[in-house]
């Protein structure tokens, strides 16, 4: 009875030793799905492999597009770990529906600026400058967090205007510009810099009445709780904002 006791015990610290190497609240195994905002493309990317690189065995998989279908999305139950959205607004849809686990964070905040093609072929200089007839403009759609901003910054400029055509994310607006489908669009400054030498960025001062909140929130029904916490704690790290700030967002 004795050495069976024994064996019990040993058997029974050796299953606790396990779960301390293993524990997902080390955040050391599993996988986290972050849904994020189009904006977030490169600095998330680079996020995810500096985690991947401090938590081996666990991966990163994103899903970046227009906050708010991100948004609808998960409302609809598609499976996710962690939310990262534009807008704050964008992200009270989800928390409206106590989909998440804790009060959203802001992580970071991104200002506009307008997009044109190298050299700034068409002297655009203003937000008023985007009237000029003949000049082919397109904004994201109003729907979606840099489609609200703009709207609000062309509000504040007097600027009455009408797009080309209206976009579904932030990407999609600036890939116009670079294709020269369109001379100009009004985007968030850190996709202008994600761009390179591929489109300038004009800086205009009714920017400042747009400035956009990003909130982060790992979601209730995670499938990896654990995972997904230990994601949110790094984007939110020194770490997490030093990345953030090389790609031109502002601290929160």
């Amino acid at each position: 009875m004795i050495r069976s006791a024994r064996m019990a015990a040993l058997v029974l610290l050796a299953s606790l030793g396990l779960g301390a190497c293993s524990s997902p609240g080390s955040g050391d195994s599993g996988s986290v799905t972050v849904f994020a905002a189009a904006s977030l493309k490169e600095s998330f990317t680079e996020l995810g492999e500096r985690f991947e690189e401090k938590h081996p065995g666990t991966e990163v998989t994103f899903n970046f597009n227009g906050s708010d279908s991100l948004a609808a999305g998960i409302v609809g139950g598609a499976p996710a770990d962690v939310f990262a959205a534009a807008s704050p607004s964008t992200m009270t849809r989800v928390t409206d529906e106590k989909l998440t686990s804790d009060a959203p964070v802001t992580f970071a905040r991104n200002r506009l600026v307008i997009a044109t093609a190298p050299g700034n072929p068409h002297g655009i200089g203003s937000l008023k400058d985007l009237t000029a007839p003949g000049l082919k403009v397109v904004l994201c759609d109003e729907t979606v967090p840099c489609g609200a901003a703009a709207r609000k910054a062309l509000a504040a400029a007097g600027v009455d205007l009408a797009p080309a055509s209206f976009e579904q994310d932030v990407k999609s607006a600036l890939t116009k510009v670079r294709l020269d489908e369109a001379d100009a669009a009004v985007v968030y400054r850190t996709d202008v810099r994600a761009a390179g030498d591929t489109v300038d960025g004009v800086d205009f001062p009714e920017a400042a009445e747009a400035v956009n909140d990003y909130p982060i929130a790992r979601l209730e029904n995670a499938p990896d709780a654990p995972a997904a916490d230990a994601f949110v704690a790094f984007v939110t790290s020194p770490e997490g904002r030093k990345v953030l700030g090389k790609a031109g967002f502002l601290a929160p």
